[in-house]
């Protein structure tokens, strides 16, 4: 879901260019595509820990091992990072070692969730060999931070010294979480704006309906979503729920704006990343970047630095929704279906944003500061958070149906939000299941999370 009308190695000098590229994401109905990426942590089956890069086994060694279907590597210096197809998906590493699969974009949730289906059999065929578990969950269950492995890419290092600058939980984040995302298109500045704002409100549904990170250090953490609480300290300038995009005239030059003021982190030139932390994008195009005097920033840093920017709804030349805890199979091709259905359907849309027109910037904020610890039973106006998660759900299965796009038994994509469904239906989030399990069969040993909850 790339934007390929602009060359990247030309200077760029003004504004108006970098508002141009994001317009250029605009694109038919009929060419609007899905794409889910998620997060997961992968340790060694004997101990539990999480694999180092050069270990036995280790990040390395899987990376190598999955090139057998089709992969690429990706090379920094002379370390795999990532893999690669020509269908734009693609394995990537986390800061400390998790592994994120970022889909191709794909016409419907059927493809998307055989995509995850697909990556997890190979995942799993190539981890039954090394010896390696995968675990769904939000944050690491059990291994301190400080024991936490670093992988060998140079931009980690450089925010690795940046984050504890900003906010105290930014190490966190970067070493200890995991999120499942989806990727969603737009055919107009209009419509994007919508889509933003409907995203942006519900968010925090997402982040109640997918809570799946109870535990820290091995104990339960006092929060359902762990991995949502972490990102309200980890960076004010580049994180949070954005109340500029409700203000009248919000749009492409306004998001521009905003990641021209975000801090940048680095440079990439020639293999090597160079230290800009906390530099200016508006710097740069003048010229006057400190680290690069008189260098001019091409197409390629500006998509590198859009990167930055950590809020709930990101804008590139499509939308990533961002604020779903990792977990289960089921609930990773729900999360496509579940925006899919509220954004891609004018029916829906329209529905959703009734739903969400009238919140205040204040409620938005309270409700996403409260639903990480409380989740579905944050309250919300005179009702609960769970009673609008189920009107969320139940506009987004109207959308999927009115989608019609059904799978070789004639199955529309409604199926997908089943388990979500179940989930509302009972008010009961899959942090709070994990809490049960910790109290009752696991006697408060963390370490059967491994095996019951793993990939």
């Amino acid at each position: 879901m790339a934007n390929d009308t602009s060359s990247k190695s030309q200077p760029v000098t003004d504004k108006a260019t970098l508002v141009e590229y994001l317009e250029a994401g605009c694109k038919p109905e009929r060419e609007w595509r899905i794409g889910t990426e998620h997060e997961k942590f992968a340790y060694d089956l004997k101990t539990l820990r999480p694999l180092t890069y050069d270990g036995e086994p280790g990040v390395r060694q899987m990376l190598d091992a999955m090139t057998r279907f089709g992969w690429s590597p990706v090379m920094e210096k002379n370390n795999v990072i990532a893999l690669s197809k020509p269908d734009r998906s693609s394995i990537s590493l986390e800061p400390a070692g998790q592994l994120e699969l970022s889909g191709a974009p794909l016409e419907t949730i059927h493809q998307t969730c055989g995509e995850v289906t697909q990556h997890l059999k190979q995942v799993k065929e190539v981890a039954g060999e090394l010896g390696i578990g995968f675990l769904g969950l939000g944050y690491n269950p059990k291994w301190p931070r400080e024991e936490m492995p670093w992988m060998p890419k140079g931009r980690y290092a450089i925010m690795r010294d940046y984050m504890p600058t900003k906010g105290s939980l930014g190490l966190d984040m970067m070493q200890s979480t995991c999120t499942v995302q989806v990727n969603l298109d737009f055919n107009s500045e209009e419509v994007m704006r919508k889509m933003f704002r409907i995203a942006i409100a519900l968010q925090p549904i997402a982040t109640a309906l997918w809570a799946n990170s109870p535990f820290r250090h091995g104990k339960p953490n006092g929060y359902l979503s762990f991995r949502s609480h972490i990102w309200t300290d980890v960076d004010p300038d580049r994180c949070g729920t954005l109340p500029f995009v409700f203000e009248d005239g919000f749009g492409f030059e306004r998001w521009v704006d905003y990641i021209l003021d975000v801090p940048m982190y680095f440079v990439y030139r020639d293999g090597n990343y160079i230290n800009a932390a906390g530099h200016s994008f508006r710097d740069f195009m003048a010229g006057k970047l400190e680290v690069l005097p008189g260098e001019l920033p091409t197409m390629k840093d500006w998509e590198d630095h859009m990167t930055t920017a950590f809020p709930e709804v990101r804008l590139k030349t499509f939308l990533e929704m961002r604020g779903a805890d990792g977990g289960p199979w089921a609930r990773l091709c729900a999360l496509s279906a579940f925006w899919v259905g509220l954004l891609y359907d004018t029916e829906a849309r329209d529905a959703a944003w009734d739903l969400v027109k009238d919140w205040t910037d204040e409620e938005r904020e309270v409700m996403r500061r409260d639903v990480p610890k409380t989740a579905l039973k944050t309250p919300f106006r005179d009702r609960t958070v769970n009673e609008v998660a189920c009107e969320a759900l139940c506009i987004s299965r109207t959308g999927l149906k009115n989608r019609k796009r059904l799978d070789a038994v004639g199955l529309d994509e409604s199926h997908f939000l089943q388990p979500i469904h179940h989930i509302c239906d009972s008010g009961m989030t899959p942090a709070e299941e994990l809490l049960v399990a910790y109290e009752r069969r696991w006697h408060g040993d963390i370490d059967p999370v491994f095996t019951e909850y793993a990939y």
